[in-house]
């Protein structure tokens, strides 16, 4: 039903942008109301037309979830855009697999480069640890120190500075300038990875929140099964320069794919740094985090020794090793899949699974000698299971914080980095100390910690943010 209109509709009243009927303004946030525009109708019919028509988009605008300039504009951008925001989670899964076989590259390399740079291949090792400790110490500072600015602007200026850590990796003559470049290299993947976390919501229907998680962090996976894998096979046809030429050449690609598909993405609701302490206080995150250090850290002290162990207790060949870790990068992919989908009805639930199947097969494979197939068969069952890592404890991180996703995220960048050097460093103590089943043992302890951490811990309710 119209009413007698107290002055006629402008066109300039007209072009109001319905974006701006959202979220925010339920909260009550400043934005126009349903009174705004009841109070400024047209008399005669086609006036009830347009009025109607305005209605209806914004009922279905009240469906996506829009961002509203830091700078108070008032242009309010959808950030949920159908098939356009599809394209950009699939680019965001193409970021993340760039920013891991970036930072894993040398794994395959060391060889050579530590020829070419004059050093030994330990110390060429730790070009990787390196990347892993600037990222996990620089990704919480990074996140704080560029929360007004625009995200799609601040990841294709973190790709960029990816694609710059490669180039001087790929330029360097010398040890000090490859330890320069993988430093750069940690700054972009921290960055990333840290805002890419929490890019899912933003960008698809609530509905589609947890597959498109779970994609965004199959690159992951992706980069263990291909990337890494691809970069040493490249290495040995044309040269670990060129490997590392090419990753920056693909970090190029995905900046400017970045650039053209993302919509804008103002910032949120930011946390400074020095409120990093008060977040921490929510109990549910900081057992999210603390799952994420025992199940990491007992991941990597046992992979770290996985060749040496189904060397010399399964007797396998460097072929049989190279397909058996093949299988194992391929249920990793099919973990992620399947644990995001468990991780958005019930995270709790899927990292006690994870931890109980980590807790068990781990320790076994040393056990499984004789045939390859049972080694095999534990490998998958383990990949399986450590591919849901990710995507689980992200969403758990992300349901504890909703309100505050990257500074959220960026802390469990900081404790998964810190995690995977601290694994690989008590995995040989003990394998030194102890012998290659002690290491196996030792992840799968911290498994169990994982496990039960997860059950006796608060968590939330669901995995919904």
């Amino acid at each position: 039903m119209s009413r007698t209109p107290l002055f006629p509709v402008t066109p300039r009243r007209l072009a109001f942008p319905v974006t701006q009927f959202n979220k925010s303004n339920e909260a009550g946030a400043p934005g126009a109301t349903d009174d705004d525009i009841t109070e400024h109708r047209a008399p005669g019919r086609d006036a009830t037309l347009r009025d109607a028509t305005l209605r209806d988009a914004t009922l279905r605008d009240a469906t996506l979830r829009d961002a509203t300039p830091a700078n108070g504009a008032g242009d309010a951008v959808p950030t949920r855009a159908g098939r356009r925001g599809w394209y950009s989670v699939v680019t965001m899964a193409v970021g993340t697999f760039t920013v891991v076989t970036s930072e894993m590259l040398p794994v395959g390399l060391l060889t050579p480069m530590g020829r070419a740079l004059g050093v030994a291949e330990g110390t060429a090792g730790l070009t990787l640890t390196i990347t892993g400790l600037v990222a996990a110490v620089s990704a919480p500072l990074l996140t704080a120190a560029l929360g007004r600015f625009d995200r799609r602007r601040v990841l294709c200026a973190f790709m960029l500075v990816l694609a710059v850590g490669n180039l001087g990796a790929a330029l360097a003559d010398g040890f000090a300038v490859m330890v320069a470049a993988r430093v750069l290299v940690g700054l972009g993947m921290g960055g990333v990875w840290a805002i890419a976390a929490g890019i899912a919501v933003r960008l698809v229907p609530e509905r589609s929140v947890g597959p498109a998680t779970s994609l965004v962090f199959s690159g992951i996976a992706v980069a263990s099964v291909l990337g890494v894998p691809a970069g040493t096979y490249a290495g040995a046809l044309a040269g670990w320069r060129t490997a590392f030429g090419a990753a920056a050449v693909l970090a190029l690609l995905v900046a400017l794919a970045l650039a053209v598909l993302l919509p804008r993405l103002p910032a949120e609701r930011t946390v400074p740094l020095r409120g990093v302490p008060r977040l921490l206080g929510d109990a549910r995150l900081r057992t999210g985090l603390l799952i994420v250090a025992a199940l990491v850290t007992g991941h990597f002290a046992a992979y770290t020794y996985v060749r040496p162990v189904l060397e010399e207790v399964s007797g396998a060949g460097s072929g049989t090793i190279g397909t058996l870790l093949l299988v194992y990068g391929v249920a990793g992919v099919g973990g992620t899949f399947l644990a995001g989908a468990g991780a958005r009805r019930s995270p709790r639930a899927t990292l006690i699974a994870i931890g109980a199947v980590m807790a068990v097969t781990v320790p076994l494979l040393p056990l499984a000698g004789g045939p390859e197939g049972a080694a095999g068969a534990l490998l998958a069952v383990w990949g399986l299971a450590y591919g849901g890592v990710s995507v689980s404890t992200q969403t758990w991180v992300l349901a504890s914080a909703p309100d505050a996703r990257e500074v959220a995220s960026a802390l469990l960048v900081g404790v998964f980095n810190g995690a995977i050097a601290l694994g690989a460093l008590v995995g040989g103590l003990a394998a030194d100390g102890a012998g290659l089943t002690a290491a196996m043992s030792l992840g799968g302890l911290l498994a169990a910690a994982a496990l039960l951490i997860a059950a006796t811990g608060r968590a939330p309710a669901s995995g919904r943010y």
